[in-house]
């Protein structure tokens, strides 16, 4: 069994100390650190047991940027989803369980996947994701943004500075040979806005986009999410008591300001911080999904992105949330390894609609775009 505890909202927004006097708008700039209930220790004990390569590339901002691989080939991944119970502030089980049937021998990749994760996670964070795609045949790079994981610092960029040194990583892995073949970027949230922005400046490098709860407008989300952290109410003593003070700290700020302030830090317009323009001008196919019940952010910001362009394909699930989305991998898991195969083989300059399995079909609220149910 490996715990997975994620991140609790109002400890970002509290900053886990009642002491520190961090304004929001600071925290928009900078996330402070990784989330204080990622079980990190149990997560890193996991990865110790797997083969796999890291190091770091410095971007061309100086930031080092942190990447791990790991080889196509059996992990013996086995994995069950069990709804958690994450409205109350309560931890999440995520039952992942390796028993591989003998010695680790690894593949030829059919490709190469570099996975993005989200705000205060790190790529450490994806490591069901990365095993399931490993196990299905591609060799898969993880990257820590700046500000997460063993990555160096820097003002964040919402996507636009991030994808930068994605594609200093890329340029670089290419050359020493950890990058081979197709290319398929894969983010969820913050990651999956960064992976859209890469795959626009990278044009014909990128064989397509797996892009998981992104937002439309970096403005526009921050003014939907912030709003939502604040209200919500967690069922236990320590994940209350930074609520509250998370409400008396925060709550009465004026979003419009604080966005102007972390707009003057960053030397970015956060409400022109556009995916939609991205997803628009991108070569590659983009594969959309989203989480009808996702708070954080709102599904209106995924069909936006989903009439961008008639390369993006969208589906999106009934009764998913931010957090409960990416933990599919039991119903996504072949969605994606089958979409990715078919767009690597089909003719070039189509995009491949994605096909649901009966479960998945009967949970999908709505597949827009340019897709229909394959």
């Amino acid at each position: 069994m490996m715990r997975l505890l994620l991140a609790c909202a109002c400890l970002w927004l509290a900053a886990c100390s009642p002491s520190s006097s961090t304004s929001l708008s600071e925290r928009l700039v900078s996330p402070g650190g990784a989330s204080p209930l990622l079980d990190q220790a149990h997560i890193a004990a996991t990865i110790a047991t797997l083969p796999n390569r890291s190091g770091k590339v410095t971007s061309r901002a100086g930031v080092p940027i942190f990447w791990r691989a790991f080889d196509a080939g059996d992990y013996g991944l086995h994995y069950r989803y069990a709804r958690p119970r994450h409205e109350g502030g309560q931890p999440m089980d995520m039952d992942l369980r390796l028993a591989p049937t003998g010695r680790f021998r690894a593949q030829p990749p059919r490709g190469t996947v570099v996975l993005l994760h989200g705000w205060m996670m790190s790529g450490d964070a994806m490591l069901p994701w990365s095993l399931q795609l490993a196990q299905s045949g591609y060799r898969v790079v993880t990257i820590d943004l700046r500000n997460h994981g063993h990555s160096g610092n820097g003002p964040a960029g919402y996507g636009t500075v991030e994808s930068d040194e994605v594609v200093d990583v890329i340029h670089a892995l290419r050359a020493s040979g950890e990058v081979q073949g197709p290319l398929y970027l894969f983010g969820v949230s913050y990651g999956a806005a960064t992976a859209l922005f890469t795959a626009e400046k990278l044009g014909s490098e990128v064989q397509g986009v797996v892009a998981m709860e992104s937002f439309a407008n970096a403005g526009d989300a921050i003014r939907s999410m912030i709003p939502h952290l604040l209200a919500s109410q967690p069922t236990g003593w320590q994940a209350q008591a930074v609520a509250a003070y998370a409400r008396w700290r925060y709550a009465d700020q004026n979003m419009d300001e604080v966005i102007a302030a972390a707009n003057r830090r960053l030397g970015v317009d956060l409400d022109r911080v556009d995916v939609s323009r991205a997803v628009a001008r991108s070569q590659a196919c983009v594969l959309l999904l989203h989480g009808d019940d996702d708070q954080h952010i709102p599904v209106s910001q995924g069909r936006r992105l989903a009439q961008a362009s008639p390369r993006a394909h969208y589906i999106e699930m009934r009764g998913e949330d931010h957090i409960t989305l990416p933990m599919r991998i039991d119903l996504l898991g072949g969605v994606v390894n089958d979409w990715m195969a078919r767009d690597a083989g089909g003719p070039a300059g189509l995009c491949p609609a994605p096909r649901l399995p009966m479960e998945a079909n009967f949970m999908a609220l709505a597949q827009g775009g340019s897709g229909s149910n394959g």
